[in-house]
């Protein structure tokens, strides 16, 4: 009985919910990647040691530029494309194979699939703006 009331007052970092919450995360590796956030620090040895960045988040932050990068060109060129009157199932099927593609780039990304993955799945979405691109240059000068 005594035990079971000891088990139940340990604290929540030892229970496991820090890794679902990213704030508990960085405070406990103390990586901090803006001066500002290590701000109350006191000493500056501490603030210069804390001051670095962890290899995940760069990871993750890269894999979320590349996906801005591709994916807002994608739908410049999907608004024209779906303005210049394709057919449905030609739509739907460029649509669906682009975001196919983007989720599997974002997996094989984060989770250190090998190379060819990630630059199949990337020139696979580049090729699906690139058609509809096509499409809506050939629409615009065919009249």
């Amino acid at each position: 009985m005594l035990l079971k009331r000891a088990e139940s007052t340990t604290p929540a970092k030892h229970s496991g919910i820090h890794r679902r919450n990213p704030q508990r995360r960085s405070q406990i590796r103390q990586a901090f990647a803006n001066e500002e956030d290590v701000g109350r620090r006191s000493a500056e040895e501490k603030k210069k040691k804390m001051l670095r960045t962890d290899p995940e988040v760069e990871r993750v932050r890269r894999c979320h530029l590349n996906d801005l990068e591709n994916v807002v060109p994608f739908v410049l060129v999907g608004f024209f494309y779906a303005l210049s009157g394709p057919e449905l199932s030609s739509a739907l099927l460029h649509f669906r194979v682009f975001a196919g593609a983007r989720i599997f780039h974002t997996v094989s990304y984060l989770g250190h699939l090998p190379q060819p993955c990630r630059a199949l799945s990337f020139f696979l979405g580049l090729l699906v703006t690139l058609s509809m691109a096509y499409n809506v240059l050939s629409n615009v000068f065919a009249i």
